[in-house]
């Protein structure tokens, strides 16, 4: 076994359920997970059945009792713990997100350290929870508003991100006086293990053992019951469209609370006079960046037609650069998808586009010859803005490419999808930037001018708009979706005037 992996206590066998302490026999069965490095088992993990979801939402309930009553500063002292802990094991936990989900090194500790860096976030934020003060219109009284904890938050998170959006609830919700329950991927779960192992000392000192507790289990074991779970009465997750349809369905038919975190299909709009050079390295790292497997990756170029020939050209020689390879070797660009089936669907995403007119001017074919068959060459596509292919998120490397002879234009087809995620205009125009700024112009949760679709900093809110699910996470005010507002009005005088001058009785 690796060195890595013994230091964050992984074994040939673990338990995927964590209720304030490892339950030994999770009754849900066994999954093993594989590294699309090579194909090979790097360990089992025994899943959460009925029973252990059970005990563990039980044992967080009860958490939540008393982490309440705790000082907000207090908590955030927490906090401040779990990241130091995190970066004595930083790079241990990112070569485990590289081995078992296949991102490059340099992004599977920079997901780390985005961990790292929301905790710090947190801290600060443990001492801002802040209410208004109102002036009331009736004499001698006092209104103001203030905020208290929720209660037990349900985290659902996706393969690509395996531990960064777990920490991006998990420590604003502590913060906010809420323990979490979190169900990760089945894809992905020796990374959730990794980090409850991690946090796990640092809780127990505190007096709070569930504080984080952990449940990888299927859908119908854990999912469906956390989705309708009245216990939880905030949910958030992070996954495709018609999941986050699910999701928001179930909560909402107990009134619960969702954060949604769903489907991308984000656009870079490069006008004439940009700087090419900016573009071509934003463009590169936005589409091939994680292999095309982040929900902020680059799916769409949409090109001013007076640079688009000099720009894809560029594209294209970068394109045949990038060195595709184990994400853990040094030097590597691209590592692989995540499995095989991930190999189909951009084979079959591909086919597709064919047919509907799209012509691919590089790459897209499966690299057969390499380990573990899960590695591509990423695809570079000419495509008409009304190819119908370009609607729909495909969770691949795969680039569009459309020209336009306006920025309205191009501003116009960035905004003619269902999806409203990131988006970025590279330009030396400010008129431009402000158009795409504007309140007619991108209609995301995430605009740039002169950086990529990727790579958003925790100090602002994380989410967008339409099919994305509206959401928004990790910095800024996000942290009010894990706490209940509060108006109080205080009567310090000796009458009891109504509101709006109303008289009653008199």
């Amino acid at each position: 076994m690796r060195d890595f992996l013994t230091e964050l206590g992984i074994q040939p066998v673990n338990s995927g359920v964590f209720a304030g302490e490892w339950v030994e026999k999770p009754s849900g069965g066994t999954i093993e997970s594989i590294s699309p490095i090579d194909g090979k088992v790097i360990a089992r993990v025994n899943l959460a059945g009925d029973d252990d979801y059970h005990r563990a939402v039980d044992r967080v309930s009860e958490t939540f009792k008393g982490w309440r009553k705790v000082p907000a500063p207090k908590r955030g002292e927490v906090i401040r713990l779990v990241g130091e802990k995190l970066r004595k094991h930083r790079d241990a936990l990112g070569k485990l997100v590289s081995l078992e989900m296949g991102k490059i090194l340099p992004e599977g500790i920079g997901e780390v350290q985005e961990m790292i860096d929301i905790c710090d976030f947190a801290v600060g934020l443990s001492r801002q929870l802040y209410g208004l003060s109102m002036h009331s219109e009736r004499p001698s009284h006092r209104m103001y508003e203030q905020w208290h904890p929720l209660g037990p938050v349900g985290v659902i998170s996706a393969f690509n991100f395996p531990v960064a959006v777990w920490s991006w609830n998990a420590a604003i919700a502590a913060v906010c006086g809420d323990p979490v329950i979190w169900k990760p991927s089945s894809q992905t779960p020796l990374t959730a293990i990794a980090v409850q192992n991690i946090v796990n000392d640092v809780c127990a000192d505190a007096g709070f053992p569930a504080l984080f507790s952990l449940v990888v289990g299927s859908r119908h074991a854990v999912g469906e019951p956390m989705l309708a779970d009245k216990a939880l009465p905030l949910i958030s997750a992070t996954g495709s469209t018609a999941m986050g349809k699910r999701v928001a369905t179930v909560v909402a038919g107990r009134l619960g609370r969702t954060i949604l975190e769903l489907g991308g299909n984000n656009a870079v709009l490069v006008t004439e006079g940009a700087d090419l050079d900016m573009s071509l390295r934003a463009v590169l790292f936005g589409a091939v960046g994680t292999a095309g497997q982040r929900c902020t990756s680059t799916r769409r170029l949409l090109l001013h037609r007076p640079i688009a020939n000099e720009l894809t050209e560029r594209l294209v020689s970068a394109y045949k650069q990038v060195k595709i390879g184990d994400p853990l070797a040094e030097g590597t660009l691209m590592g692989p998808l995540l499995n095989t089936a991930a190999v189909d669907t951009m084979q079959k995403a591909l086919e597709q586009i064919k047919k509907e007119g799209g012509e691919i001017i590089y790459g897209g074919q499966p690299l057969a010859e390499m380990a573990g068959g899960c590695y591509v060459k990423p695809a570079l596509v000419k495509a008409p803005k009304n190819l119908p292919m370009i609607q729909h998120e495909t969770f691949a490397p795969i680039l569009y490419i459309t020209e336009a002879d306006t920025v309205d234009e191009l501003v116009a087809i960035q905004n003619d999808v269902p999806q409203g995620l990131s988006s970025a205009m590279f330009t030396d125009s400010v008129r431009s930037a402000e158009r795409f700024l504007s309140v007619a112009g991108s209609d995301c949760g995430i605009a740039n001018i002169n950086i990529g679709t990727s790579g958003a900093e925790i100090g602002g809110a994380f989410g967008g708009e339409k099919e994305t699910g509206g959401g928004r996470e990790a910095g800024s005010d996000s942290w009010k979706a894990y706490m209940r507002r509060q108006t109080s009005t205080i009567n310090w005088g000796t009458e009891l005037p109504l509101a709006q001058g109303i008289s009653f009785g008199d």
